[in-house]
């Protein structure tokens, strides 16, 4: 063959696999976030990232994002607000990814805020409670079930529960981390009491490096309280559990804003510890709550939960971190770019259909309805996991569309 005809052939060859490469050969859409993978945040962070993972894969397998494979750009935030800012800088200045979004939790959200809004990106944050409430930024957007009126509306459920009681309760103690989270909870609590009329009995904070809480719950019990309501994370939480049943607390409610009493480890460390607690949750798979796809969702989840070393079950935050990245993808291609402001507005203007249900914002970026449960441990013995797995405990004493349970009262009896 003729020198020239060779090289012809050669580059008619080259063209036509450059034609028959698949779309995934552009350039990758790059999303950068910290999240927990160390720390006390880092079970629910892991569980979430898993989730992210999750849907990154499956985005990719149906031709990508924008016609775009899927990357991830994602620090270890340690659990620590105080590595965030840095984590948000180098995202954005150093690596230039294209989209970012938060880790998970109010504070490490929160500290992320200042970099965001001199960027002007938009952000989409996971499980952060009235974080915007201090910036009013128009390009927030959280995936936080607690819904308008965030610190009120994640609160109003223990008194709403209380409220259908006989007797009713009258007086509350509060008791909460001296952090982000639990101080935002606590407020609303002090708003949902003047609501429902309980008298605050007691009202403290303690540092979030105590390790002993036996003394906590001797002052709360020496006010007699008919409800204790506690802002924890989930270290402190353990510890409160604990030592409630060591001081052996007498009070007819007992729970409300206890993170951690949602992930499975937790759940098989305390065991039959949590009987009688009502607790915030945000999904657990009662028939009342088997939106489309979820389930679907979940298995493929647990099928790698186990290599991954993530909650075997992942029922409290997977399916919002995954909830998370749809209501994305829905932004980017229906604004058909990467345009900051054009995504902001499809968030804002928008409905979006997710494993969770409809989905939407409203003011400050919340949602625009609450998605929180109520919950309450009964009957719980041992420690095993198979009695989380169905719906059998906990079970939704509130609202009343998801219900599945009347709730045990008081504390002291269904504790026993």
């Amino acid at each position: 063959m003729h020198r020239r005809s060779i090289a012809t052939a050669i580059l008619a060859i080259a063209s036509a696999a450059l034609l028959t490469l698949p779309a995934l050969a552009a350039d990758p859409i790059r999303i950068g976030f910290g999240m927990a993978q160390t720390g006390p945040l880092a079970a629910n962070g892991k569980s979430a990232l898993l989730a992210m993972e999750i849907w990154r894969d499956d985005i990719n397998a149906k031709g990508g994002l924008l016609g775009r494979p899927v990357e991830f750009i994602v620090y270890d935030d340690q659990s620590n607000p105080s590595t965030v800012p840095g984590i948000y800088t180098k995202l954005i200045d150093v690596d230039k990814v294209d989209l970012v979004v938060s880790g998970y939790g109010t504070n490490v959200i929160a500290p992320a805020m200042p970099v965001i809004i001199q960027h002007n990106r938009t952000f989409l944050s996971l499980f952060g409670l009235a974080v915007n409430e201090q910036f009013h930024y128009p390009k927030y957007f959280t995936i936080t079930p607690t819904g308008p009126d965030p610190t009120v509306s994640s609160t109003v459920g223990f008194f709403e529960v209380g409220a259908a009681q006989n007797p009713k309760p009258q007086t509350l103690a509060i008791v909460a981390a001296d952090a982000e989270y639990p101080r935002a909870s606590a407020e609303g609590v002090r708003k949902n009491a003047k609501k429902f009329g309980w008298n605050i009995v007691y009202d403290k904070t303690y540092p979030p490096a105590t390790t002993d809480y036996s003394p906590i719950i001797r002052a709360v019990q020496a006010t007699n309280p008919d409800a204790v309501f506690v802002a924890s994370y989930p270290l402190d939480s353990v510890g409160i559990v604990r030592a409630a049943n060591e001081v052996g607390l007498k009070t007819k409610l007992f729970g409300g804003g206890m993170v951690g009493l949602q992930t499975t480890s937790v759940k098989e460390q305390l065991g039959p510890l949590m009987n009688g607690i009502v607790n915030y949750d945000f999904w657990i798979p009662a028939k009342t709550m088997q939106f489309p796809g979820v389930l679907d969702f979940l298995k493929k989840y647990q099928d790698k939960a186990a290599s991954s070393g993530v909650d075997p079950l992942g029922y409290y935050l997977a399916p919002w971190a995954y909830t998370y990245m749809q209501v994305l993808t829905d932004a980017v291609e229906g604004a058909k770019g990467l345009d900051q402001d054009k995504i902001a507005d499809w968030l804002r203007s928008h409905t979006f259909k997710t494993v969770m249900g409809d989905i939407k914002f409203g003011d400050d970026g919340e949602l625009s309805e609450s998605h929180s449960l109520m919950v309450q441990f009964q009957h719980v013995t041992g420690n095993g996991l198979d009695q989380f797995k169905d719906a059998t405990n906990p079970i939704i004493v509130w609202p009343a569309k998801y219900k599945d349970g009347d709730a045990l009262y008081p504390y002291d009896s269904a504790h026993n």
